[in-house]
């Protein structure tokens, strides 16, 4: 049967032994499309729904994001019961993923967000330059340090995923546990193909960015008359077209047969899939969140995730 549940269970990140809310918080809007107010109501309502992961990076607004994200939890009496994600590894002050960029990087983090300890920390591209032994070492020096919980990835090749992977595995190290591919229905061929069996096979746990494909699975954008607020959603105008209404199509179907927002349903299938532990949702204010949240609870029946299926594989 097709319906909300009782209510949101948390979900096991892979082998972390961490678990948390199914759906995470994406700060990239944080100091860019939302401004010190709303960034601070996103994160109150965010934490009063349940929701425990905010993932950001250094570089998104230049920092901004992890300063106004450090401004909340200064305020914030619970700290203990976030996960607290952040990707180095591109901002300016701190380029790349050598032993030397990995440290300065963490520890700017750090001082940004007033925070000890960084939960999960995120490897933001993959590194041609440097060996990926090097980056894994001082990794797990920061692990061993108590600056760092765990290690993810975003962005990185599959080839370099793998080599990561049997990396940590030969020196006994500390290594990638998470990974946070971009994942939403209507993009979902460089996942499924080449990073979900790679996931599978090291028991990576998924935090799936752009879940919304920027806004499009929303239902915000339905012809090109519909302009993003923000450049940061900007990447949802390329699914205006006729493959992407077809699959907001089907999702309306499904929505009108829950009685749920189809931004709901679209999350709902994202936590349908295996190993995904919670899509990581960029909303432009708490409006767009509170729209959203109730997909934590949402279970479609196999009929209507196979139709769903269907739509988007054409």
């Amino acid at each position: 049967m097709a319906g909300l549940t009782s209510g949101p269970i948390s979900r096991r990140v892979g082998s972390t032994g961490m678990a948390v809310y199914p759906i995470a918080l994406d700060g990239s809007v944080f100091g860019w499309a939302t401004d010190a107010k709303e960034t601070a109501d996103v994160l109150d309502l965010f934490y009063a729904a349940g929701g425990d992961l905010i993932s950001t990076a250094s570089h998104y607004a230049g920092g901004r994001s992890e300063i106004m994200i450090g401004s909340w939890l200064s305020r914030h009496p619970h700290r203990d019961r976030l996960v607290i994600a952040t990707k180095v590894g591109k901002h300016p002050d701190a380029l790349g993923l050598s032993a030397k960029s990995l440290r300065r990087g963490v520890d700017a983090s750090l001082e940004r967000m007033q925070i000890d300890r960084i939960d999960l920390l995120g490897l933001d591209g993959d590194d041609p330059s440097t060996p990926i032994e090097a980056t894994l070492t001082a990794a797990a020096e920061l692990v061993a340090a108590g600056k760092v919980g765990h290690i993810s990835a975003a962005d990185f090749r599959p080839a370099a995923l793998r080599e990561a992977v049997r990396t940590a595995r030969r020196l006994e190290i500390p290594g990638i546990v998470v990974i946070l591919p971009e994942y939403n229905l209507l993009e979902r061929e460089p996942y499924e193909r080449d990073l979900a069996p790679i996931a599978v096979a090291a028991d990576l746990g998924v935090l799936a960015r752009t879940p919304l494909a920027n806004g499009y699975l929303r239902g915000d954008f339905r012809s090109r008359h519909d302009k993003p607020a923000s450049p940061i959603f900007q990447g949802a105008l390329k699914h205006v077209n006729r493959r992407g209404a077809a699959v907001l199509g089907v999702l309306d179907d499904v929505a009108y047969e829950v009685g749920q927002h189809v931004g709901r349903v679209a999350l709902a299938w994202l936590l349908s899939r295996p190993l995904v532990a919670a899509p990581v949702v960029r909303v432009p204010s708490a409006r767009a969140l509170a729209d959203l949240l109730p997909g934590a609870s949402l279970e479609l029946s196999a009929d209507q995730l196979a139709r769903i299926d269907r739509a988007t594989d054409s």
